[in-house]
């Protein structure tokens, strides 16, 4: 029972340590940092993802997350890029590509498909640096994607690995 106990709490503690931000940039302990979009977006608490993004209106959520070291680092990108996004139905591929980010081999996706019964797109970029595997991810509805698109575009230019 308190090995149970012990696990419950572990679970607990990562949506309770917040990363804080340093002038609207999000510095991972991983040794990544993205400049967050300047308006309307919103950092979700939780355990999870290293950052989870939400805005309100018109809805939408990113999350950038990043896997140090394992079989990610040595995957083809595309195949990470398919991992993104499991759990997404009846999917349309809208546009795919390989082209660096921030001077680092990265694989890009827009789909369309569903999530549960609503029709959502879906954009994914994966980026594999020296250490590790950095994962970007937005989601919105079909109808409204194109509002955030750009503020998630920022924010994957944004990725600084390594030292700042």
């Amino acid at each position: 029972m308190r090995r149970l106990a012990a696990a419950g709490l572990l679970l607990l503690l990562p949506g309770c340590a917040t990363v804080p931000l340093e002038d609207g940039v999000f510095v991972s302990p991983k040794g990544y940092r993205v400049r967050l979009p300047a308006e309307g977006w919103r950092r979700e608490p939780g355990a999870g993802p290293d950052l989870r993004l939400a805005r309100a209106a018109p809805a939408g959520g990113m999350v950038v997350d990043a896997t140090c070291g394992g079989p990610e680092l040595k995957r083809p990108l595309p195949v990470v890029l398919r991992h993104l996004t499991f759990g997404l139905d009846r999917r349309e591929t809208l546009h795919s590509s390989e082209a660096p980010v921030a001077g680092l081999p990265a694989a890009h996706t827009v789909l369309r498909g569903t999530a549960g019964r609503a029709e959502v797109s879906v954009e994914a970029v994966v980026v594999r640096g020296p250490r590790c595997v950095y994962d970007f991810l937005y989601v919105a509805p079909a109808a409204s994607f194109d509002v955030g698109r750009g503020d998630f575009r920022r924010l994957v230019e944004s990725l600084g690995a390594g030292p700042p």
